[in-house]
């Protein structure tokens, strides 16, 4: 067999249906996914106030221009340069160059360095691991009591970065770029919400801090915050770019998975690990069966299943080899009502999605079984 016809015709993510929160981005993250596989569901949680029209961002610049800080810190390199450009189209922009110009400029990180120098402005400093603890270090090693800092946020909290500041006695000024808003059209994320909760999604995805708590903010509204978060405890996998952003999923006792560098490249190729790790396969009638989100792998081979034939074949997953009952499978359809012919409709088209129909085998009078291999009766005996 050559390598051609070794390698599988669908990505590490096919069968899965992954969640995405983002706003900015989004359709970037939504690509990679698609690209391994995944069906995306996208439901901004968040919207961006654009910069022109910020009154706030305005209202600092100018403050700024009129009253130097001692230290400026530039927290990301697309806050930084948005911040500069939407200062230009007020007409600001050389004003508030020179005063940049003037004061101790700290950049978080060697993207934000780019976007400073491409400014024709030279940062005090930098630290290599783009750690705003580190910045804060260095802060609070110089002291702060009686210093004017002025810091440009870009949407995510800096928790304790600001407090530890004003601890220290220094005067904090929020530069906020990019500020964050509910969305307008609530639609989605409500769609996305009951999609979370009713296990329609495997995976929900975060880039930003705002928009984890915007989501848990309109499942609170909608009375579904407990419902979702033992979702996101047990079935559903909340991926987070980094650990800002998990945060506000942290204060619900929500465990969250990372990648290391906190970049959407690295948080696809988590999901590429975590997901297919998560899915169950069983050695079923001289096949191997593996169970994903929507679909099913049958020696390697993805069958699309439909949502009544998923909710059979988890629950026969359960107990492989061992017969279920169909009132216990009626009672797993979603909205069957009390027929059980319901069952046997459900049940014939689970079997021709999966082209393999010795692999549900059924027991007169009794109900259904996966035909599990004689080998591995032994492991799952007590399943």
């Amino acid at each position: 067999m050559d390598d051609e016809q070794q390698r599988p015709d669908h990505g590490p993510l096919a069968g899965f249906t992954v969640g995405v929160t983002a706003a900015r981005r989004a359709d970037e993250l939504g690509a990679l996914l698609q690209r391994r596989g995944a069906v995306v569901l996208h439901a901004p949680a968040l919207r961006i106030v654009p910069l022109a029209d910020d009154s706030e961002l305005l209202a600092a610049t100018k403050q700024l221009i009129d009253q130097a800080p001692d230290v400026v810190v530039a927290t990301t390199a697309i806050g930084f340069r948005g911040w500069v450009e939407a200062a230009d189209g007020w007409g600001l922009g050389e004003a508030l160059l020179d005063r940049l110009r003037s004061v101790e400029l700290l950049a978080r990180g060697p993207k934000v360095k780019g976007a400073v120098r491409a400014a024709g402005l030279t940062e005090q400093w930098s630290p290599s691991s783009e750690s705003m603890a580190e910045v804060l270090d260095r802060l609070l090693e110089e002291g702060v009591d009686g210093r004017r800092i002025a810091v440009q946020l870009h949407g995510e909290p800096l928790p304790g970065f600001v407090e530890a500041l004003r601890a220290g006695g220094a005067e904090v000024v929020g530069v906020p770029v990019y500020r964050w808003l509910p969305p307008e059209d609530l639609g989605p994320v409500d769609r996305l919400l009951d999609a979370a909760v009713s296990r329609g999604v495997d995976a929900l995805t975060f880039t930003s801090a705002p928009a984890a708590a915007s989501l848990l903010n309109r499942a609170e509204q909608r009375g579904l915050l407990p419902a979702l978060l033992t979702a996101l405890g047990h079935d559903v996998l909340p991926a987070c770019v980094g650990p800002v952003t998990a945060l506000p999923l942290q204060a619900h006792g929500v465990d969250t998975v990372q990648p290391e560098r906190f970049r959407l490249g690295p948080l696809v190729q988590l999901l590429c690990q975590e997901l297919p790790a998560r899915a169950r396969a069983l050695p079923i009638a001289g096949h191997r069966l593996e169970i994903r989100g929507h679909a099913v792998l049958v020696d390697d081979e993805l069958r699309p299943v439909p949502p009544a034939g998923m909710a059979l074949l988890r629950t026969l997953s359960r107990r492989p080899g061992w017969v279920v009952p169909r009132a216990e499978l009626l009672r797993a359809l979603p909205g069957a009502g009390r027929d059980e012919h319901a069952v046997e409709t459900a049940m014939a088209r689970l079997r021709t999605a999966l082209g393999a129909p010795k692999l549900i085998q059924t027991v007169v009078k009794r109900g259904y079984r996966l035909a599990l291999d004689p080998a591995a009766d032994a492991k799952y005996a007590d399943a």
